[in-house]
């Protein structure tokens, strides 16, 4: 494998596999860097459960202080907490030490700046072409200051501002029997917590010690999360989550095991939402139509970006909007907890939804708008990418298109979205339509332009 492929230092941060490529020296030299972009003051940090999580850790707090920064540290925790607490406290920005959904060799170091919010495009390029530079500050002996541990604030004010949105009363009164994979990550025991000690479902938790690794692939997916989907139909569990080691990311099962297509789960908690809160919806390009679907139905416009949750965090801003997500990742934000993708939101929401209306997640999921949705990899030359958008685009005449990230095509039933990964020579391709044969017929046609 190519070195570019495990080792990534580009504006949302530093990620890549640790020993030889994502090295304690490497991390303190990020952390000089962007303390010296957010200046003296307090910053705080925080990581997942991966075994280099801690030799991560000393050497972020290497490079924070070495620039004059006192360092608040959480300890594990997931990445929304994070989040929250930056904001809350003031601080002049955070780390998040986790690859998240990445395989556990990884990590990474995930920047938010005082708003508790990925950096947005000025703040990445200024903060990477600082660390190009070297040009660092370097603190005197007078001016180090220390590190202060911090790991009873920030779970206790994530859960509250959480509660605050939701019907916990009607949660806790329908004392829902609830399967949980918590992935030995970073929410393992605040997961537990929060299931079983604040919204007293029945809990059925496996996989929530900290203390060992991830036992299935980290990525919350259908595939990955067979033991969950048994558990839901062993124990005769209501609903089922599954998150990612970071806690911002959530996968969803109905009671009968099945897990939902990533789409549907962003889908409740937009119609949940939108019923008491005001504003807009902002996805990525390729989530489901079917939240337009929704919008519509609750009188509200939705907003497209591309692919990514700080382009789509920046048009929530921008707009207003009332909730917004990547059906694709499985990311919901609620802006009324904080503007980032939060598992723990978005577990409340499927709850409330659940107590509000009495009905099963299957019966919720059967009323939503139906499409059928398919994806795939397509491997390309160097060299030809241009080439390819440009004879799909021709392929499609008719179609309504935008170029805003890789090549959308749109008509009023369907809509085809090709992209290029970051990291690798591959496009990505994503199909919807209103029927299953409509959407096998556009993915065939645009896999056959792709590939000859």
């Amino acid at each position: 494998m190519a070195r570019q492929h495990l080792l990534k230092v580009g504006v949302s941060g530093v990620r890549g596999v640790i020993g030889g490529f994502l090295t304690p020296a490497l991390g303190a030299s990020y952390a000089q860097a962007f303390g010296t972009y957010v200046g003296k003051g307090r910053v705080v940090i925080g990581r997942d459960t991966r075994t280099s999580g801690e030799m991560l850790t000393h050497a972020v707090n290497c490079g924070l202080l070495a620039a004059g920064c006192e360092v608040i540290d959480l300890g594990v925790i997931p990445t929304p907490t994070i989040q929250i607490y930056i904001a809350h406290t003031r601080a002049r920005g955070g780390m998040a030490l986790t690859a998240s959904h990445n395989p556990p060799e990884y990590n990474a170091l995930k920047l938010f700046n005082r708003e508790g919010q990925f950096f947005n495009q000025y703040e990445r390029t200024e903060l990477l072409d600082l660390f190009h530079q070297s040009d660092f500050a370097r603190a005197g002996n007078d001016e180090i200051r220390g590190v202060r541990q911090d790991l009873t604030t920030a779970p206790a004010l994530h859960l509250a501002r959480v509660l605050s949105k939701v019907d916990a009363d009607a949660i806790r009164r329908r004392r829902f029997r609830v399967a949980l994979d918590g992935v030995n990550g970073a929410g393992s025991e605040l997961s537990v917590r929060f299931l079983q000690g604040v919204l007293g479902t029945q809990l059925e938790a496996i996989s929530v010690d900290p203390t060992k690794v991830f036992p299935r692939i980290a990525e919350p997916r259908p595939d990955t999360l067979t033991e969950l989907a048994e558990l839901v139909r062993r124990s005769g569990s209501d609903v089922g989550f599954g998150q990612d080691p970071d806690g911002d990311r959530l996968a969803v099962c109905d009671e009968t095991g099945r897990v939902l297509d990533n789409d549907d789960v962003l889908a409740l908690a937009v119609h949940r939402a939108l019923a008491f809160t005001p504003g807009d919806v902002v996805v990525n390009l390729t989530t489901s139509a079917a939240i337009d679907d929704i919008a519509m139905a609750h009188g509200r416009k939705v907003y497209r970006t591309p692919v990514g949750a700080a382009n789509v965090v920046e048009m929530m801003q921008a707009v207003g909007a009332a909730i917004g997500g990547e059906g694709s990742s499985g990311g919901i934000i609620y802006p009324a907890v904080h503007l980032c993708r939060d598992s723990y939101t978005a577990m409340a929401l499927v709850l409330d939804l659940m107590a509000e209306t009495g009905k099963t997640v299957s019966q919720l999921v059967a009323e939503l708008p139906r499409y059928t949705r398919l994806s795939g990899k397509v491997a390309f030359e160097h060299g030809r990418l241009g080439t390819l958008m440009q004879s799909l685009e021709e392929g499609f005449p008719d179609a309504e298109t935008n170029r805003m990230d890789g090549l959308k095509l749109s008509w009023a039933d369907r809509w085809l979205h090709v992209r290029s990964s970051n990291t690798e020579p591959l496009l990505r391709l994503a199909v919807e339509a209103r029927t299953a044969e409509a959407a096998q017929a556009l993915f065939d046609d645009a896999w056959r332009q792709l590939t000859n």
